[in-house]
């Protein structure tokens, strides 16, 4: 009987060892997947910043060629339609090849992902504009667009620079003129 009784005492430290290696197989396991979380993570991250660098890298060249955009459009501004017209061939052939450099330039910027912020909706959005200055809206709702001074311009995402506009004056209607009849 004295067999008997051993076994079942050996049999518990294999068991616990068998316990103990099952846990630690666990640990490592679990520990495992996180090192690989942990690098798939890390890929990612660089992948993404290697995109990042890569569209953004451009930047400050982008506002330097958005000022030479700039004046290329005020100098077609200082010519009006009607000066064009009556403009010799060789004036108007400058005029053209101005144009025609200023639109070669705009398309390059926007194949590298510089794209004119969008006015045409006339609402004014902090995050896209910068109001130079408020002045009569003239029909339109107050704190609308109402010019567009400088064009403004993204990266990618980002915001390259701010569109400068004017924006509609607000109304400063009467203090108490909610709507509501406070006499009963």
């Amino acid at each position: 009987m004295t067999d008997e009784t051993e076994q079942p005492e050996a049999a518990q430290p294999a068991a616990d060892e068998m316990e103990a290696l099952k846990a630690e197989t666990a640990d490592m396991r679990d520990r495992m997947l996180r090192a690989l979380a942990d690098a798939e993570n890390t890929r990612r991250r660089a992948e993404r910043e290697k995109q990042d660098a890569s569209q953004y890298a451009i930047t400050r060249f982008a506002r330097d060629m958005l000022q030479i955009a700039d004046n290329f459009a005020r100098a077609l501004a200082a010519c009006p339609a009607e000066k064009r017209e009556a403009a010799d061939p060789q004036v108007k052939a400058v005029i053209d090849g101005v144009e025609a450099t200023e639109r070669q330039l705009l398309q390059a910027l926007e194949r590298h992902g510089v794209k004119p912020i969008d006015t045409s909706n006339g609402k004014f959005d902090p995050n896209l504009h910068q109001a130079i200055a408020e002045v009569p809206g003239n029909g339109k709702a107050g704190g609308s667009i109402v010019d567009v001074v400088q064009p403004g311009y993204t990266i990618g995402e980002r915001l390259l620079r701010p569109a400068m506009v004017t924006v509609a004056k607000r109304d400063a209607g009467p203090a108490e003129g909610n709507g509501l009849d406070t006499k009963a």
